[in-house]
């Protein structure tokens, strides 16, 4: 079994690691219009948060932290929930990621592909300046040192955007939500690196396979979101040909912060095994997340050539035979939320 070690506990049962969201109900309130859940199409924003949750976790609490019930946290750690509440105020809150997917071509409402999701995080991230994470992603499967560069030695801007998601009075949890809002000048920010990657056309292409096993393998993972179409879930690894992963398709209230502004997070953590699915089943539309803490682990990626990827047949991102044969079934497609990465 394969699984990033910050997503282990013990035996790998259960996975108290990572953070999970699912859809709720009661989210929106809009004046009485507009959704008031994000039940059938709020999946892959889901998915967004909770790959995006535990880039911040990594970030502040570190790979190695675990959530234990009835255990103290750290602020830090709520600081992270405080994040993804379905607030119109939190960072990462479902109404920010829907409202910013409108400039995506988005309606609200409008289920997201990974590539989508990919992009409005990038925005809100720039909000985020207490994380101060550089974004950044990797569009035709090329990654450009010189922008990587630029982009991480490149501080965030002051003027507005550093306000805490929640008023600077309220505490959570006994800390004050805000606390930890700080500018952390620094010579290299935190990149998470997206990777939005077609591995077929209607199937994942076989020669695919290992190299996507290779992915959950490395340090920096964060994992892959993607799924099927309409149909979005977290992967976080595999086990032989099975991948793992959180499905955010559970219907819950929303979380409401007490009166006391205590945050109930039992519901944020997987208490049960994950899910398994065939990689065979996978949609080939997916995206890949990684979080580099600094410049060295970046360039140590780049400098490292991991003997898996010696092979030519791996490296070969043109369209075999059996992807050819496949092409008119996949114009005749009638899902036109079916997103199409170029290699």
């Amino acid at each position: 079994m394969e699984l990033p070690k910050c997503l282990l506990l013990l035996d790998s049962w259960p996975l108290l690691g990572p953070l999970i969201v699912n859809a709720s109900c009661s989210v929106f309130h809009t004046g009485g219009t507009g959704p008031t859940s994000d039940t059938g199409w709020g999946c892959m924003l889901r998915c967004g948060q909770m790959i995006f949750a535990q880039a911040l976790v990594c970030r502040h609490l570190g790979r190695d932290w675990r959530w234990i019930q009835r255990k103290r946290q750290p602020d830090s750690y709520f600081s992270v929930l405080n994040a993804f509440l379905d607030r119109k105020d939190s960072y990462y809150s479902i109404h920010q990621i829907a409202q910013m997917g409108v400039g995506e071509g988005k309606s609200i409402g409008q289920w997201y592909g990974p590539n989508t999701v990919a992009q409005v995080l990038k925005k809100l991230a720039v909000f985020d300046t207490w994380s101060s994470l550089a974004v950044h992603i990797a569009m035709d499967n090329t990654v450009v040192m010189e922008e990587i560069r630029r982009l991480c030695r490149a501080s965030l801007p002051c003027a507005g955007a550093a306000a805490p998601p929640a008023d600077s009075e309220r505490h959570c949890n006994g800390f004050p939500a805000g606390a930890e809002v700080t500018n952390r000048p620094s010579a290299w920010r935190p990149l998470v690196l997206l990777i939005p990657l077609r591995l077929g056309l209607t199937d994942i292409n076989e020669a695919y396979v290992e190299t996507l096993k290779h992915c959950f393998m490395m340090p920096q993972s964060l994992g892959v979101i993607g799924g099927k179409p309409n149909s979005a879930h977290y992967f976080i690894g595999y086990v032989g040909e099975e991948l793992i992963y959180l499905d955010p398709h559970t219907t819950q209230p929303a979380v409401e912060l007490t009166d006391s502004c205590f945050i109930p997070d039992e519901s944020f953590h997987c208490q049960h095994p994950p899910c398994r699915m065939g990689i065979g089943e996978l949609d080939p539309s997916i995206a890949v997340l990684s979080l580099l803490g600094g410049a060295l682990p970046m360039f140590e990626l780049v400098e490292q050539q991991p003997s898996h990827l010696a092979c030519q047949d791996v490296l070969n991102l043109s369209l075999d035979s059996s992807d050819v044969e496949r092409l008119e079934r996949f114009f005749d497609s009638e899902d036109e939320d079916f997103e199409i990465l170029s290699l």
